[in-house]
Protein backbone atom coordinates (compact mmCIF):
# COMPACT_ATOMS: atom_id res chain seq x y z
CA UNK A 1 0.00 0.00 0.00
CA UNK A 2 2.73 2.46 0.99
CA UNK A 3 4.85 1.54 -2.03
CA UNK A 4 1.83 2.07 -4.29
CA UNK A 5 1.34 5.53 -2.78
CA UNK A 6 5.02 6.32 -3.32
CA UNK A 7 4.77 5.20 -6.95
CA UNK A 8 1.64 7.33 -7.42
CA UNK A 9 3.49 10.35 -6.04
CA UNK A 10 6.37 9.82 -8.49
CA UNK A 11 4.12 10.33 -11.53
CA UNK A 12 3.94 14.07 -12.15
CA UNK A 13 0.53 14.02 -13.86
CA UNK A 14 -1.04 11.84 -11.16
CA UNK A 15 0.54 13.91 -8.39
CA UNK A 16 -1.02 17.07 -9.82
CA UNK A 17 -4.45 15.38 -10.01
CA UNK A 18 -4.22 14.21 -6.38
CA UNK A 19 -3.11 17.65 -5.15
CA UNK A 20 -5.89 19.34 -7.14
CA UNK A 21 -8.49 16.98 -5.64
CA UNK A 22 -7.19 17.67 -2.13
CA UNK A 23 -7.38 21.42 -2.84
CA UNK A 24 -11.03 21.03 -3.93
CA UNK A 25 -11.72 19.11 -0.72
CA UNK A 26 -10.25 22.00 1.26
CA UNK A 27 -12.46 24.52 -0.57
CA UNK A 28 -15.51 22.30 0.01
CA UNK A 29 -14.86 21.94 3.73
CA UNK A 30 -14.10 25.66 4.04
CA UNK A 31 -17.44 26.54 2.47
CA UNK A 32 -19.17 24.18 4.92
CA UNK A 33 -18.07 26.49 7.76
CA UNK A 34 -18.94 29.88 6.19
CA UNK A 35 -22.34 30.94 7.60
CA UNK A 36 -25.12 32.32 5.46
CA UNK A 37 -25.56 36.08 6.02
CA UNK A 38 -28.55 36.98 8.14
CA UNK A 39 -28.68 33.72 10.13
CA UNK A 40 -27.86 33.56 13.85
CA UNK A 41 -24.86 31.19 14.19
CA UNK A 42 -25.48 28.10 16.30
CA UNK A 43 -29.25 28.63 16.45
CA UNK A 44 -29.96 25.45 14.50
CA UNK A 45 -27.57 23.12 16.34
CA UNK A 46 -30.10 22.17 18.99
CA UNK A 47 -32.75 21.56 16.34
CA UNK A 48 -30.52 19.23 14.32
CA UNK A 49 -29.19 17.41 17.38
CA UNK A 50 -32.64 15.89 17.85
CA UNK A 51 -31.97 13.55 14.91
CA UNK A 52 -34.66 12.34 12.52
CA UNK A 53 -34.86 13.64 8.98
CA UNK A 54 -32.79 16.78 9.63
CA UNK A 55 -29.96 14.77 11.19
CA UNK A 56 -29.91 12.41 8.20
CA UNK A 57 -29.82 15.34 5.77
CA UNK A 58 -27.01 16.91 7.79
CA UNK A 59 -24.92 13.75 7.33
CA UNK A 60 -24.76 14.17 3.54
CA UNK A 61 -23.84 17.85 3.86
CA UNK A 62 -20.98 17.12 6.27
CA UNK A 63 -22.52 19.22 9.06
CA UNK A 64 -23.03 22.22 6.77
CA UNK A 65 -26.81 22.13 7.21
CA UNK A 66 -26.66 22.28 11.03
CA UNK A 67 -24.24 25.20 10.77
CA UNK A 68 -26.42 26.65 8.00
CA UNK A 69 -23.40 27.49 5.89
CA UNK A 70 -23.38 28.51 2.24
CA UNK A 71 -23.17 24.78 1.38
CA UNK A 72 -26.14 23.87 3.58
CA UNK A 73 -28.12 22.27 0.74
CA UNK A 74 -25.20 20.02 -0.13
CA UNK A 75 -25.17 18.09 -3.38
CA UNK A 76 -28.72 16.72 -3.05
CA UNK A 77 -30.26 19.04 -5.72
CA UNK A 78 -27.65 17.85 -8.25
CA UNK A 79 -28.31 14.18 -7.45
CA UNK A 80 -32.07 14.70 -7.74
CA UNK A 81 -31.61 16.50 -11.07
CA UNK A 82 -29.45 13.64 -12.38
CA UNK A 83 -32.10 11.09 -11.36
CA UNK A 84 -34.90 13.05 -13.04
CA UNK A 85 -32.97 13.39 -16.32
CA UNK A 86 -31.94 9.73 -16.38
CA UNK A 87 -35.56 8.69 -15.83
CA UNK A 88 -36.75 11.11 -18.53
CA UNK A 89 -34.18 9.63 -20.92
CA UNK A 90 -36.26 6.44 -20.98
CA UNK A 91 -39.53 8.20 -21.90
CA UNK A 92 -38.39 11.19 -24.00
CA UNK A 93 -36.88 10.14 -27.38
CA UNK A 94 -34.90 13.38 -27.80
CA UNK A 95 -33.09 12.88 -24.50
CA UNK A 96 -32.47 9.23 -25.36
CA UNK A 97 -30.95 10.31 -28.67
CA UNK A 98 -28.72 12.84 -26.87
CA UNK A 99 -27.51 10.15 -24.47
CA UNK A 100 -26.34 8.06 -27.45
CA UNK A 101 -24.54 10.88 -29.28
CA UNK A 102 -21.25 10.40 -27.47
CA UNK A 103 -19.26 13.31 -26.13
CA UNK A 104 -21.50 16.03 -27.58
CA UNK A 105 -24.64 14.36 -26.23
CA UNK A 106 -23.11 13.98 -22.76
CA UNK A 107 -22.14 17.65 -22.82
CA UNK A 108 -25.74 18.64 -23.57
CA UNK A 109 -27.10 16.34 -20.87
CA UNK A 110 -24.64 17.83 -18.37
CA UNK A 111 -25.85 21.30 -19.34
CA UNK A 112 -29.49 20.33 -18.75
CA UNK A 113 -28.49 18.81 -15.40
CA UNK A 114 -26.89 22.10 -14.35
CA UNK A 115 -30.03 24.09 -15.19
CA UNK A 116 -32.29 21.63 -13.36
CA UNK A 117 -29.93 21.63 -10.36
CA UNK A 118 -30.20 25.41 -10.09
CA UNK A 119 -34.02 25.23 -10.25
CA UNK A 120 -34.24 22.49 -7.61
CA UNK A 121 -31.71 24.31 -5.44
CA UNK A 122 -33.80 27.48 -5.67
CA UNK A 123 -36.95 25.55 -4.64
CA UNK A 124 -35.24 23.93 -1.66
CA UNK A 125 -33.55 27.19 -0.63
CA UNK A 126 -36.90 28.99 -0.71
CA UNK A 127 -38.56 26.26 1.33
CA UNK A 128 -35.92 26.14 4.03
CA UNK A 129 -35.75 29.96 4.26
CA UNK A 130 -39.49 30.38 4.82
CA UNK A 131 -39.41 27.45 7.24
CA UNK A 132 -36.78 29.31 9.27
CA UNK A 133 -38.89 32.46 9.13
CA UNK A 134 -41.78 30.47 10.63
CA UNK A 135 -39.53 29.16 13.40
CA UNK A 136 -38.22 32.65 14.03
CA UNK A 137 -41.42 33.59 15.88
CA UNK A 138 -40.77 30.80 18.42
CA UNK A 139 -36.99 31.18 18.86
CA UNK A 140 -34.57 33.58 17.10
CA UNK A 141 -33.15 32.00 13.93
CA UNK A 142 -32.82 34.95 11.56
CA UNK A 143 -31.46 38.41 12.31
CA UNK A 144 -34.10 39.96 10.08
CA UNK A 145 -37.19 38.70 8.24
CA UNK A 146 -37.62 41.50 5.70
CA UNK A 147 -37.84 40.71 1.99
CA UNK A 148 -34.26 41.61 1.11
CA UNK A 149 -32.78 39.45 3.92
CA UNK A 150 -34.86 36.44 2.86
CA UNK A 151 -33.89 36.99 -0.79
CA UNK A 152 -30.20 37.14 0.17
CA UNK A 153 -30.43 33.83 2.08
CA UNK A 154 -32.20 32.11 -0.84
CA UNK A 155 -29.67 33.33 -3.41
CA UNK A 156 -26.73 32.39 -1.17
CA UNK A 157 -27.98 28.83 -0.65
CA UNK A 158 -28.71 28.38 -4.37
CA UNK A 159 -25.28 29.72 -5.32
CA UNK A 160 -23.70 27.39 -2.77
CA UNK A 161 -25.22 24.23 -4.23
CA UNK A 162 -24.34 25.26 -7.81
CA UNK A 163 -20.76 25.95 -6.67
CA UNK A 164 -20.57 22.44 -5.17
CA UNK A 165 -21.73 21.07 -8.53
CA UNK A 166 -18.95 23.05 -10.22
CA UNK A 167 -16.39 21.66 -7.74
CA UNK A 168 -17.45 18.12 -8.62
CA UNK A 169 -17.06 18.84 -12.34
CA UNK A 170 -13.60 20.32 -11.77
CA UNK A 171 -12.54 17.15 -9.92
CA UNK A 172 -13.81 15.09 -12.86
CA UNK A 173 -11.87 17.19 -15.37
CA UNK A 174 -8.65 18.07 -13.54
CA UNK A 175 -8.65 15.70 -10.56
CA UNK A 176 -8.83 11.94 -10.16
CA UNK A 177 -12.51 11.67 -11.17
CA UNK A 178 -15.70 10.65 -9.30
CA UNK A 179 -16.15 14.30 -8.34
CA UNK A 180 -19.66 14.23 -6.87
CA UNK A 181 -19.10 10.88 -5.15
CA UNK A 182 -15.84 12.13 -3.64
CA UNK A 183 -17.58 15.22 -2.24
CA UNK A 184 -20.21 13.02 -0.58
CA UNK A 185 -17.34 10.83 0.64
CA UNK A 186 -15.65 13.89 2.16
CA UNK A 187 -18.90 14.93 3.88
CA UNK A 188 -19.34 11.53 5.51
CA UNK A 189 -15.67 11.17 6.51
CA UNK A 190 -15.77 14.59 8.17
CA UNK A 191 -18.44 13.29 10.57
CA UNK A 192 -16.42 10.28 11.78
CA UNK A 193 -14.47 12.08 14.57
CA UNK A 194 -17.62 13.63 16.04
CA UNK A 195 -19.45 10.29 15.71
CA UNK A 196 -16.68 8.47 17.60
CA UNK A 197 -16.65 11.19 20.27
CA UNK A 198 -20.44 10.87 20.62
CA UNK A 199 -20.26 7.09 21.16
CA UNK A 200 -17.40 7.48 23.65
CA UNK A 201 -19.40 10.12 25.52
CA UNK A 202 -22.42 7.79 25.66
CA UNK A 203 -20.22 5.07 27.17
CA UNK A 204 -18.65 7.45 29.72
CA UNK A 205 -22.06 8.75 30.82
CA UNK A 206 -23.37 5.21 31.10
CA UNK A 207 -26.10 5.71 28.50
CA UNK A 208 -24.62 2.94 26.31
CA UNK A 209 -23.08 -0.31 27.49
CA UNK A 210 -19.45 -0.76 26.45
CA UNK A 211 -20.33 -4.21 25.08
CA UNK A 212 -22.88 -2.59 22.78
CA UNK A 213 -20.20 -0.14 21.59
CA UNK A 214 -17.84 -3.07 20.85
CA UNK A 215 -20.69 -4.85 19.06
CA UNK A 216 -21.17 -1.74 16.92
CA UNK A 217 -17.46 -1.83 15.93
CA UNK A 218 -17.67 -5.55 15.08
CA UNK A 219 -20.80 -5.02 12.95
CA UNK A 220 -19.14 -2.10 11.14
CA UNK A 221 -16.05 -4.23 10.38
CA UNK A 222 -18.22 -7.12 9.14
CA UNK A 223 -20.22 -4.76 6.92
CA UNK A 224 -17.01 -3.32 5.42
CA UNK A 225 -15.74 -6.82 4.59
CA UNK A 226 -19.08 -7.77 3.04
CA UNK A 227 -19.18 -4.56 0.98
CA UNK A 228 -15.68 -5.17 -0.40
CA UNK A 229 -16.56 -8.77 -1.31
CA UNK A 230 -19.76 -7.76 -3.12
CA UNK A 231 -18.18 -4.76 -4.84
CA UNK A 232 -15.28 -6.88 -6.12
CA UNK A 233 -17.34 -10.00 -6.87
CA UNK A 234 -18.04 -10.82 -10.52
CA UNK A 235 -19.20 -13.64 -12.79
CA UNK A 236 -16.74 -14.33 -15.62
CA UNK A 237 -18.42 -15.39 -18.85
CA UNK A 238 -15.91 -17.27 -21.08
CA UNK A 239 -15.57 -15.98 -24.64
CA UNK A 240 -13.74 -17.70 -27.50
CA UNK A 241 -12.66 -15.87 -30.65
CA UNK A 242 -12.44 -17.86 -33.87
CA UNK A 243 -9.31 -17.71 -35.99
CA UNK A 244 -9.56 -15.68 -39.16
CA UNK A 245 -7.06 -14.76 -41.85
CA UNK A 246 -6.78 -11.15 -43.01
CA UNK A 247 -4.23 -10.82 -45.80
CA UNK A 248 -1.14 -12.69 -44.64
CA UNK A 249 -1.92 -12.35 -40.93
CA UNK A 250 -4.01 -14.55 -38.70
CA UNK A 251 -6.22 -12.96 -36.05
CA UNK A 252 -8.29 -14.38 -33.17
CA UNK A 253 -8.10 -17.80 -31.66
CA UNK A 254 -7.62 -16.53 -28.11
CA UNK A 255 -9.83 -17.08 -25.08
CA UNK A 256 -11.01 -14.27 -22.84
CA UNK A 257 -13.96 -13.50 -20.58
CA UNK A 258 -16.66 -10.91 -19.89
CA UNK A 259 -16.58 -9.80 -16.24
CA UNK A 260 -20.16 -9.26 -15.03
CA UNK A 261 -20.01 -7.60 -11.62
CA UNK A 262 -22.45 -8.56 -8.90
CA UNK A 263 -22.95 -4.85 -8.20
CA UNK A 264 -22.37 -3.02 -11.47
CA UNK A 265 -24.21 0.06 -10.24
CA UNK A 266 -21.83 0.72 -7.34
CA UNK A 267 -23.07 3.19 -4.72
CA UNK A 268 -25.35 5.14 -7.07
CA UNK A 269 -28.61 3.23 -6.24
CA UNK A 270 -28.19 4.04 -2.54
CA UNK A 271 -27.49 7.72 -3.25
CA UNK A 272 -30.37 7.92 -5.73
CA UNK A 273 -32.81 6.09 -3.44
CA UNK A 274 -32.07 8.29 -0.43
CA UNK A 275 -32.30 11.47 -2.54
CA UNK A 276 -35.69 10.50 -3.99
CA UNK A 277 -37.11 9.83 -0.51
CA UNK A 278 -35.52 12.85 1.11
CA UNK A 279 -36.74 15.33 -1.50
CA UNK A 280 -40.52 15.21 -0.70
CA UNK A 281 -39.79 14.84 3.03
CA UNK A 282 -37.51 17.87 2.92
CA UNK A 283 -40.11 20.00 1.13
CA UNK A 284 -42.79 18.85 3.60
CA UNK A 285 -40.49 19.75 6.50
CA UNK A 286 -40.75 23.42 5.56
CA UNK A 287 -44.55 23.53 5.10
CA UNK A 288 -46.40 24.34 8.31
CA UNK A 289 -49.51 22.31 7.48
CA UNK A 290 -50.82 19.13 9.17
CA UNK A 291 -50.79 17.07 5.94
CA UNK A 292 -47.23 18.17 5.15
CA UNK A 293 -46.02 17.27 8.63
CA UNK A 294 -47.68 13.87 8.28
CA UNK A 295 -45.71 13.25 5.07
CA UNK A 296 -42.54 14.36 6.82
CA UNK A 297 -43.16 12.04 9.75
CA UNK A 298 -43.90 8.89 7.75
CA UNK A 299 -40.93 9.51 5.38
CA UNK A 300 -38.42 10.18 8.16
CA UNK A 301 -35.49 7.74 8.53
CA UNK A 302 -36.39 4.85 10.83
CA UNK A 303 -40.11 4.86 10.05
CA UNK A 304 -41.54 1.57 8.64
CA UNK A 305 -42.79 3.13 5.38
CA UNK A 306 -39.42 4.87 4.86
CA UNK A 307 -37.55 1.58 5.31
CA UNK A 308 -39.83 -0.30 2.89
CA UNK A 309 -39.74 2.41 0.22
CA UNK A 310 -35.98 2.86 0.64
CA UNK A 311 -35.31 -0.86 0.09
CA UNK A 312 -37.64 -0.91 -2.94
CA UNK A 313 -36.00 2.17 -4.51
CA UNK A 314 -32.50 0.77 -3.99
CA UNK A 315 -33.48 -2.46 -5.78
CA UNK A 316 -35.21 -0.50 -8.56
CA UNK A 317 -32.26 1.86 -9.16
CA UNK A 318 -29.81 -1.06 -9.08
CA UNK A 319 -31.60 -2.67 -12.02
CA UNK A 320 -32.16 0.69 -13.71
CA UNK A 321 -28.53 1.80 -13.45
CA UNK A 322 -27.23 -1.65 -14.45
CA UNK A 323 -29.45 -1.63 -17.54
CA UNK A 324 -27.94 1.73 -18.56
CA UNK A 325 -24.35 0.58 -18.06
CA UNK A 326 -24.56 -2.98 -19.45
CA UNK A 327 -26.36 -3.66 -22.73
CA UNK A 328 -26.38 -7.42 -23.56
CA UNK A 329 -27.66 -6.89 -27.12
CA UNK A 330 -24.85 -4.45 -27.94
CA UNK A 331 -22.21 -6.74 -26.40
CA UNK A 332 -23.56 -9.77 -28.29
CA UNK A 333 -23.52 -7.83 -31.58
CA UNK A 334 -19.94 -6.66 -31.02
CA UNK A 335 -18.85 -10.24 -30.24
CA UNK A 336 -20.53 -11.49 -33.42
CA UNK A 337 -18.85 -8.83 -35.57
CA UNK A 338 -15.43 -9.76 -34.19
CA UNK A 339 -15.91 -13.53 -34.50
CA UNK A 340 -16.42 -14.11 -30.79
CA UNK A 341 -18.83 -16.54 -29.17
CA UNK A 342 -19.65 -18.06 -25.81
CA UNK A 343 -18.93 -21.82 -25.90
CA UNK A 344 -22.16 -23.75 -26.32
CA UNK A 345 -24.19 -20.76 -27.53
CA UNK A 346 -24.92 -19.42 -31.00
CA UNK A 347 -23.83 -15.81 -31.66
CA UNK A 348 -26.46 -13.08 -31.81
CA UNK A 349 -29.83 -13.32 -30.08
CA UNK A 350 -29.16 -16.54 -28.04
CA UNK A 351 -25.98 -14.94 -26.64
CA UNK A 352 -27.81 -11.71 -25.75
CA UNK A 353 -30.60 -13.67 -24.01
CA UNK A 354 -28.04 -15.68 -22.03
CA UNK A 355 -26.17 -12.54 -20.94
CA UNK A 356 -29.46 -10.89 -19.92
CA UNK A 357 -30.47 -13.94 -17.90
CA UNK A 358 -27.14 -14.07 -16.06
CA UNK A 359 -27.23 -10.30 -15.53
CA UNK A 360 -30.71 -10.46 -13.98
CA UNK A 361 -29.67 -13.18 -11.54
CA UNK A 362 -26.45 -11.63 -10.28
CA UNK A 363 -28.02 -8.15 -10.18
CA UNK A 364 -30.77 -9.52 -7.93
CA UNK A 365 -28.13 -10.65 -5.43
CA UNK A 366 -26.39 -7.27 -5.61
CA UNK A 367 -29.67 -5.35 -5.33
CA UNK A 368 -30.86 -7.29 -2.26
CA UNK A 369 -27.45 -6.80 -0.64
CA UNK A 370 -27.60 -3.04 -1.28
CA UNK A 371 -31.12 -2.88 0.15
CA UNK A 372 -29.99 -4.67 3.33
CA UNK A 373 -27.01 -2.33 3.66
CA UNK A 374 -29.25 0.70 3.08
CA UNK A 375 -31.52 -0.12 6.02
CA UNK A 376 -28.59 -1.21 8.20
CA UNK A 377 -28.58 1.96 10.39
CA UNK A 378 -32.04 1.14 11.75
CA UNK A 379 -30.96 -2.44 12.43
CA UNK A 380 -27.78 -1.27 14.17
CA UNK A 381 -29.71 1.15 16.39
CA UNK A 382 -32.10 -1.65 17.33
CA UNK A 383 -29.30 -4.11 18.14
CA UNK A 384 -26.83 -1.83 19.92
CA UNK A 385 -29.27 0.73 21.41
CA UNK A 386 -26.96 3.55 20.33
CA UNK A 387 -29.20 6.53 19.41
CA UNK A 388 -28.69 8.99 16.54
CA UNK A 389 -26.03 6.94 14.73
CA UNK A 390 -26.17 7.89 11.07
CA UNK A 391 -22.80 6.41 10.10
CA UNK A 392 -24.43 3.09 9.30
CA UNK A 393 -24.67 0.82 6.27
CA UNK A 394 -25.43 3.54 3.72
CA UNK A 395 -22.47 5.66 4.79
CA UNK A 396 -20.14 2.67 4.92
CA UNK A 397 -21.24 1.59 1.45
CA UNK A 398 -20.59 5.05 0.00
CA UNK A 399 -17.21 5.38 1.74
CA UNK A 400 -15.97 1.90 0.78
CA UNK A 401 -17.43 2.01 -2.73
CA UNK A 402 -15.99 5.42 -3.56
CA UNK A 403 -12.62 4.39 -2.08
CA UNK A 404 -12.48 1.29 -4.29
CA UNK A 405 -13.47 3.24 -7.41
CA UNK A 406 -10.86 5.90 -6.68
CA UNK A 407 -8.16 3.27 -6.13
CA UNK A 408 -9.03 1.69 -9.47
CA UNK A 409 -8.65 5.02 -11.23
CA UNK A 410 -5.29 5.65 -9.57
CA UNK A 411 -4.22 2.08 -10.39
CA UNK A 412 -4.94 2.70 -14.06
CA UNK A 413 -2.34 5.47 -14.07
CA UNK A 414 0.11 3.26 -12.17
CA UNK A 415 -0.27 0.34 -14.57
CA UNK A 416 0.21 2.66 -17.53
CA UNK A 417 3.57 3.57 -16.01
CA UNK A 418 4.36 -0.11 -15.23
CA UNK A 419 3.98 0.37 -11.47
CA UNK A 420 2.25 -2.09 -9.17
CA UNK A 421 -1.15 -0.77 -8.12
CA UNK A 422 -3.28 -0.97 -4.97
CA UNK A 423 -5.40 -3.98 -5.92
CA UNK A 424 -3.65 -7.34 -6.23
Amino acid sequence: MLSALQNAWKISELRKKILFTIAMFAVYRLGAHIPVPGVIPGALKELFSQGGLLGFLDLFSGGALARFSVFALGINPYITASIILQLLTVVIPKLEQLAREGQEGRRKMAQYTRYLTAVLGLIQATGITFWLRGLNYQSPMLKSTDGFSLFLIIITLTAGTTFIMWLGEQINEYGIGNGISLLIFASIISRIPSGIAKVVNYVILGEVNILNALLFVIIAAAVIIAIVMIQEGSRRIPVQYAQRVVGRKMYGGQSTHIPMKVNSAGVMPVIFGSSVLLFPATIAQFIDKPWAQSIKNILSPGEPLYIILYAFLVIFFTYFYTAIMFNPIEIADNMKKNGGFIPGLRPGKPTAEYLQRVLNRITLAGAVFLAIIAIMPDMIIGITNIPNIYFGGTSLLIVVGVSLDTMRQIETYLLMRHYEGFLK
